[in-house]
């Protein structure tokens, strides 16, 4: 496997970071997970200006432009021989000084690598089990807004999906609303409409979800923003997640609850890669 860091195309196990790295040390950078479809990454702007975005916010300098990232992306596929896959793009601050200052730290790390894309029937979206996780998160936190290294509550919240054997675990916010999934965004059908909870609520702008939104556009899906508590998500029409590694995954169950089933999620599911297979063509 190679992988790209800071520039140079180099053998996974010699992309080496430091120890003294602040990512590595405290989380202090961002992150990105792109689709990667016959050889292209799929909606590569967006994931861009999120990227852009949160280094501005973070105070972050961008040493590579998006285009040179693209050229990269692009020629990291090609030397792993993989069209279908999953990029991972990594932006850290750098080795600073000891403590939370970002003082000194005036190299950012930026590195790219590849892995290999779930096996997924475009016409039938993944059918998983979800829980409903202890954790919380708060509701109006601007970090929210970015994909930053730091992501504990997310952890947790996964592992207690791991430990029985549940697919995805949903997260709650501070205000007692189900916002989102440890990876995923978060969507409800109820009486026909296409739901999903507003971004102040503490959610990721996720790119997939934006994706979704234009195809409910597309198919002239009734789709809006609202607020949701865990009871009502048990008895509306349907329940779906949707994230860049798989598009749209439908909820089957919570918290051992069977959960109500949509033809729409199929239909939204089919569309969703449809327009990813446009995009990407070569």
């Amino acid at each position: 496997m190679i992988v790209l860091l800071n520039g140079q195309f180099v053998p996974a196990e010699q992309a080496v970071v430091s120890v003294f790295d602040l990512s590595f040390l405290y989380g202090d950078g961002l992150f990105e997970t792109l689709r990667v479809f016959n050889g292209r990454p799929f909606r590569w702007g967006q994931h861009m200006e999120r990227l852009q975005q949160g280094a501005k916010f973070l105070k972050i300098p961008m040493t590579f432009t998006p285009e040179c990232l693209l050229d990269f992306a692009s020629q990291l596929v090609a030397r792993n021989s993989m069209p279908d896959s999953l990029l991972r793009l990594t932006l850290s601050r750098g080795v600073g000084i000891r403590g939370y200052s970002p003082k000194g730290a005036e190299s950012p790390l930026l590195v790219m690598s590849l892995h290999p894309a779930p096996a997924l029937d475009a016409h039938n979206p993944p059918r998983w089990r979800r829980i409903t996780s202890s954790s919380r998160l708060p509701a109006h936190e601007p970090l929210a807004r970015f994909k930053t290294c730091n992501k504990l509550p997310q952890i947790l919240a996964r592992s207690e999906a791991d430990i029985v054997n549940a697919d995805e675990a949903l997260l709650l916010n501070t205000n007692g609303d189900v916002v989102e999934a440890s990876s995923s965004n978060l969507f409800w059908i109820e009486k026909g409409t296409i739901c999903t909870p507003p971004l102040p609520s503490g959610i990721l702008p996720g790119v997939t979800r934006a994706v979704v939104l234009e195809v409910c556009s597309r198919l002239g899906f009734e789709a809006r923003e609202a607020s949701v508590h865990l009871e009502q998500l048990r008895r509306v029409e349907a329940v779906f997640l949707s994230l860049s590694t798989v598009g749209i995954a439908e909820a089957i169950s919570l918290d051992g609850q069977a959960l109500a089933h949509s033809p729409l999620v199929a239909k939204l599911g089919t569309t969703y890669w449809e327009l990813l297979h446009s995009e990407t063509q070569n």
